[in-house]
């Protein structure tokens, strides 16, 4: 008989809806259904659900929580809707700060399967603890809608809400890697539900394990908003992700461009070459010290983008000098991946280059995001 364990087939990494930057509208709801779609990366006989009132001010009260698998929109096979469990209630009031994991589902859920989770909220949650990226666009619809087919008088949500994570019952020893950074991991302005962020693509690249994704749109490496900032993100994003055994991170843009993007017109003042460098030292060496084999990547290009103040001489100039030192030979990490001569106009190597350009010259498109995946060695992810 294969012994199994839980490990992570999906995970969402959550922003403070409370902070002073706001890039992501937060939001609320009160006597409402939520309905959200997701795909594990990863195949058990069994499933479990997280869900997260982690930067809640309010206790979050679930009248009702189902998953089913997903039609189309916010529709769902009506045969397939199961009610969820928590210590055996149907109900469960999470505290401000807290997260949970439902009981057990014991269904086979399999790798790619659209699973739609549904959280019926009777009452006022404050402003909720999110994600900037979700897998798909979500729906909220008036009422207890839990079991409807489809949402009756629904509104597109655009970022998810509350529902950080599914693990998966697999064969004990299953090996992992979590995708960590900002918006090239998280998969900004790839096609919703395509499944297409650098992670996703990578994903579809492996023979054996799989790769959850814990990058949060304008994160940054040593400064808290957006989210925590990435040093301090290790803990829960990274070493509590049950079968992670490898990690792979692009971070540093939003270090470099923020300061200029907040105080426009005014000029802002990036961290120093030395800062970054230090900073990503610090983060392979927390990494390496439990045991996890770490994969960086060379800060991607962003040289002309629409954002006013984010691009600057002095933020072009430390990118160029932490790239040089993350493509020779002192390095922190087991290897680097250039992320940014995959995606670079060869001509003008500080822009993305016309074709992964998703239009704001910051972020790639899904070919941009392929091209990121097609340039990591495979033979660096032993899973």
């Amino acid at each position: 008989m294969t012994t199994t364990a839980w490990t992570a087939a999906h995970r969402s990494a959550v922003i403070n809806p409370h902070e002073d930057i706001k890039l992501f509208e937060p939001r609320s709801f009160t006597d409402q259904t939520v309905r959200q779609a997701l795909r594990p990366a990863g195949t058990g006989t069994a499933y479990r659900i997280r869900l997260s009132n982690r930067y809640g001010k309010e206790p979050l009260h679930i009248a009702g929580a189902h998953t089913a698998t997903r039609t189309k929109g916010s529709g769902i096979d009506v045969s397939t809707d199961t009610a969820l469990h928590f210590d055996g209630a149907t109900a469960v009031t999470l505290p401000a700060g807290e997260e949970i994991f439902s009981d057990p589902v014991e269904q086979t859920l399999r790798a790619g399967q659209e699973l739609v989770v549904s959280l019926y909220l009777p009452q006022y949650t404050g402003l909720t603890t999110y994600n900037p990226v979700p897998y798909d666009i979500g729906h909220a619809a008036p009422g207890n809608q839990l079991s409807a087919e489809t949402l009756q008088d629904p509104e597109e949500l655009t970022t998810g809400h509350f529902l950080t994570g599914i693990d998966v019952r697999a064969p004990e020893g299953t090996r992992i890697a979590v995708a960590f950074g900002d918006s090239w991991i998280e998969g900004a302005f790839t096609t919703p539900g395509a499944d297409n962020s650098f992670p996703g693509q990578l994903d579809r690249r492996l023979t054996r394990g799989w790769i959850v994704n814990t990058g949060i749109s304008g994160n940054r490496l040593l400064t808290d908003e957006i989210g925590e900032h990435l040093l301090a993100r290790i803990e829960h994003d990274v070493l509590t992700v049950p079968g992670a055994s490898h990690v792979l991170i692009h971070i540093g843009l939003n270090d470099l461009g923020l300061p200029g993007f907040t105080s426009y017109p005014e000029p802002g003042t990036p961290p120093t070459a030395a800062q970054l460098t230090a900073g990503l030292t610090t983060l392979a060496d927390r990494l390496h010290a439990a045991g996890l084999t770490v994969i960086g990547s060379t800060i991607g290009p962003y040289q002309g983008t629409l954002y006013d103040g984010y691009d600057s001489e002095a933020g072009q100039a430390v990118r160029r000098e932490v790239n040089a030192w993350l493509l020779g030979d002192n390095h922190p990490f087991d290897a680097v991946t250039d992320v940014a001569a995959a995606v670079a106009d060869p001509a003008r190597p500080d822009r993305i280059r016309d074709e992964y350009n998703a239009g704001d010259g910051l972020h790639v498109n899904d070919a941009g995001a392929k091209a990121i995946a097609d340039a990591v060695d495979l033979s660096l992810l032993d899973l």
